[in-house]
């Protein structure tokens, strides 16, 4: 293999093919870019670096994205969310290299960010801003052949959108995550599913009857608590956003400070973006056995130092991707080492989800090769007619009709003077 990669196993290399071709059959937004682009070549001699989890819908996306011609290198966004097998089928199977073992360490993590920032990127493509930032902090000289990036997660963009604020942001990004098409559909449908699949596949534990805590309620913490309730979950929402915590009270769930909330709870789910949500002082009130786990993009959102500096000895794994600690005698299990459960313990999110999800990425890369001349170093959303481009194909796809607007509705809601 003369390809640069540096994956697990080619070995897996077969396995991973059938686990892409048999996602690619739930993607047909993605899959009708991907004919067009065969056919316009919109990304020709482009290359495109991706700091993406590596999962099979990323596969199809890479697909897609080497169908436009783009020169197209991959690596992890996160140590424990690339699979193997999917890995080794871009290397074997479609000639992408990659750079990402599931479980790698730290070191290795950023050794791979570099293997892909090495490839000199046209465009930059993060789920969590790694990319963006590596190249502002120290691999600066890359400047000048970038045209802009994407970014897929509400965390990535939080950091973008703190840079430009600073005026440090050197490149022009496309925040995909705020496409309608992403949040309403990938973080809630998407993150409520999968995040409860990482949890029942570690832990084995049935959710009826148990008091769930759900840690954020934007459009991930929405999907979460609600998928939770329907199998049976008490749930209680804890935030710092009156709003969203009035939102949550309206929707039925009980809203209360983490630090009444980790005295009751049996399962506590983070899904916020920031730091620290789960503290020490949260832990120490925790009861015997609760279950902690993390499904926003890094795993500062629990306190894992402050957690081993207050436990009596080392953790030890009791199940694949449970630890137990122990706190004045009582365990405490930390799920998939307070990374993204969905991903570090499951498959992360549902093809069908992630075919709105990555028709974004694909014509995001298409539109800032356009248009990225022409565009400051800001965070932008996508136009709004690709979102809903976007929306009408998967409804198409899904065999579903929707109404058009006569002519004499859209005169009657673009004029003033007609009133009672």
């Amino acid at each position: 293999m003369t390809i640069e990669h540096d994956v697990k196993s080619l070995d897996l290399a077969t396995g991973g093919r059938y686990r892409i071709d048999w996602a690619e059959q739930e993607m047909p937004v993605l899959r009708a870019i991907r004919e067009r682009f065969v056919r316009e070549k919109p990304l020709q001699g482009v290359r495109v670096s991706a700091c993406l989890h590596v999962t099979t819908e990323t596969a199809n996306l890479m697909h897609t994205l080497q169908a436009g011609g783009a020169d197209v290198v991959l690596c992890a966004s996160n140590p424990l969310s690339t699979q193997d097998d999917v890995a080794a089928a871009l290397v074997a199977h479609y000639e992408i290299p990659v750079f990402a073992i599931k479980g790698e360490d730290n070191d290795t993590y950023y050794e791979h960010i570099k293997a892909a920032l090495d490839h000199q990127p046209n465009i930059t493509m993060d789920d969590g801003a790694d990319l963006v930032g590596t190249i502002h902090k120290r691999r600066r000289e890359l400047l000048d052949d970038i045209i802009g990036g994407t970014e897929e997660t509400t965390t990535g963009v939080i950091r973008l959108r703190a840079m430009a604020k600073d005026g440090a942001l050197a490149f022009p990004v496309i925040a995909v995550n705020d496409s309608d098409t992403k949040h309403m559909f990938d973080n809630r449908y998407g993150t409520g599913q999968s995040t409860l699949d990482g949890v029942i596949r570690s832990t084995n534990i049935l959710l009826a009857g148990r008091t769930l805590v759900v840690a954020g309620y934007g459009w991930c913490g929405k999907g979460l608590a609600q998928r939770a309730r329907g199998m049976g979950a008490n749930v209680i929402v804890t935030e710092v956003e009156p709003l969203n915590a009035l939102e949550a009270v309206m929707d039925g769930f009980r809203v209360m400070t983490m630090n009444e909330a980790a005295e009751v709870g049996d399962i506590f789910i983070t899904v916020t973006g920031d730091v620290n949500v789960i503290d020490v002082g949260h832990f120490e009130r925790m009861k015997s056995g609760a279950i902690v786990a993390n499904s926003g993009h890094f795993n500062v959102e629990l306190n894992l130092k402050g957690l081993r500096g207050m436990s009596e000895g080392d953790p030890r794994l009791v199940r694949p991707f449970v630890e137990e600690y122990r706190v004045k005698g009582r365990p405490i299990y930390v799920l998939g080492e307070g990374r993204l459960i969905n991903l570090a313990a499951a498959e992360g999110h549902p093809a069908s989800v992630m075919d709105m999800s990555f028709a974004n990425q694909a014509l995001a890369a298409e539109h800032m090769l356009r248009n990225g001349s022409d565009m400051s170093p800001q965070v932008y959303r996508i136009p709004e007619d690709v979102d809903k481009e976007i929306a009408r194909i998967k409804l198409e796809a899904m065999g579903i009709h929707i109404d058009k607007l006569t002519s004499e509705q859209e005169t009657y809601l673009n004029q003033w003077e007609e009133g009672t």
